[in-house]
């Protein structure tokens, strides 16, 4: 079973290719269960995500191709939700009580700064990055506490420009995964890291470790915002969860958990 359940639509404003043509490509290789899980409305940083008034369409759109296309794969309709602790109201509420199959809560932003993104990479140069991975994960856990997710977005993304969770840091990073999994979220390996500077998945090995012994379950994710990122470094990251022991991954429908064997 190949699952692949992040990927973007150009209603995010910052994607290519059409949502048919990604379902056309997943299905040339191979894939089983494809999701769209486009950067979701909120009145913050709004020239990368959809507006409110575009949600509609965006449910529209899928849930036709769903019908079009549910002989030949199964289409899965999410969103991804930014989470910036201290401003949860951000998050609509159509987003928070969409009729969707899961909802990926990624935190991109730290207060104000987005982090991942090139533009405002200058401001690493100030930053103690210690205390910004303390911030991180106190981000995540209260994510993860907030009830609103299925899906634990890119974690460990504040690495994206080679900046490593510090090891003094691994009691924090356990508390949060115990979170995690107290609040019956998975964690999805997301491919797109291999495609930064970190040159790695997101999470890291050892995260990845440490969620197994926690038996946190996992999804796959290729995060494609282009037609060409459709599936790719999905080999590298099944690969790394079969040697790490993982024996199952999971999907969601309807905001439930299900569970297939990881061959």
């Amino acid at each position: 079973m190949r699952i692949d359940l992040h990927n973007h639509t150009p209603l995010c404003q910052h994607a290519t290719g059409t949502p048919e043509e990604y379902i056309q490509k997943a299905i040339a290789l191979g894939i089983d269960v494809y999701g769209f899980s486009c950067h979701a409305p909120m009145a913050f940083d709004t020239q990368y995500r959809m507006s409110l008034a575009q949600l509609p369409e965006y449910f529209e759109t899928l849930q036709s191709l769903r019908q079009s296309y549910k002989t030949r794969i199964d289409i899965r309709i999410g969103l991804e939700v930014d989470f910036i602790k201290g401003k949860e109201n951000l998050i609509e509420s159509q987003v928070r009580n969409a009729q969707v199959d899961y909802l990926i809560g990624s935190v991109h932003f730290l207060n104000d700064w987005g982090f991942d993104n090139p533009e405002f990479i200058g401001h690493y140069k100030h930053t103690d990055m210690t205390q910004c991975w303390s911030d991180y994960l106190d981000s995540i856990t209260a994510m993860a506490q907030s009830g609103l997710f299925q899906i634990i977005g890119h974690f460990d993304l504040l690495k994206v420009f080679n900046n490593p969770l510090p090891p003094t840091l691994h009691d924090k990073l356990k508390t949060t995964l115990e979170s995690i999994k107290d609040n019956a979220c998975a964690l999805e390996i997301n491919s797109a890291g291999l495609r930064k500077p970190c040159a790695e998945q997101y999470p890291s090995r050892h995260i990845l470790e440490m969620a197994k012994d926690m038996q946190i379950p996992i999804t796959f994710s290729s995060d494609a915002h282009s037609l060409e990122q459709v599936g790719t470094g999905y080999e590298i990251c099944k690969n790394l969860a079969l040697e790490l022991g993982y024996t199952h991954i999971c999907a969601f429908k309807d905001k439930q958990i299900e569970t297939f064997a990881l061959t």
